[in-house]
């Protein structure tokens, strides 16, 4: 690879950068391809990006982003790299399936927004909720107040047509 080519490379690894937020550092040593074409269709399905990137050639990339300073710490043996954008929290939930199912793809250390985890933390971000799953959640919490609201009217009116109803009855007897 020779200058030129690095600059392309270490110019889209950048961008991948800044476009992200969350970062994800996995160590993919011993997996098959079989298993990693399957965790690559996954993430894709999520709207993610794995790449497998030289080290030398990441850290330059992020020496010029200026962003997630500490993942430096952890280039070191086979790593793949995982960029997400919209819905941080997806790639942690799939390392886990994936560490659960073959444990060969481990978590070395991601950046989401602005917070640092290491890999130790693959737990806790993969049970966190996914964005979707917050805005549902707030979503039913503003739109219940409103429900017991029909409800409420709905059966005042339904009481109101069965008492109707009866005197209706008894002036038929």
């Amino acid at each position: 690879m020779n200058k030129t080519e690095k600059a392309e490379v270490i110019s889209e690894i950048k961008e991948l950068i800044l476009n992200s937020s969350a970062i994800y550092l996995t160590d993919y040593n011993g997996i098959n391809v079989e298993d990693i074409s399957q965790v690559r269709n996954d993430f894709r399905k999520d709207g993610v990006q794995y790449k497998v990137i030289k080290n030398t050639l990441f850290k330059r990339a992020l020496d010029e982003s200026g962003k997630f300073p500490k993942l430096s710490d952890y280039l070191v043996g086979m790593t793949g790299y995982v960029f997400a954008s919209e819905n941080p929290v997806a790639p942690a939930k799939i390392i886990k399936k994936y560490n659960d199912k073959i444990q060969k793809l481990n978590l070395k250390a991601c950046y989401i927004e602005s917070q640092f985890y290491d890999g130790s933390k693959l737990n806790e971000l993969a049970n966190l909720p996914s964005k979707a799953e917050i805005v549902a959640g707030i979503m039913g919490s503003l739109n219940s107040p409103a429900s017991g609201i029909v409800g409420v009217l709905n059966a005042t009116i339904r009481d109101l047509v069965s008492v109707v109803d009866e005197i209706a009855k008894k002036k038929a007897a």
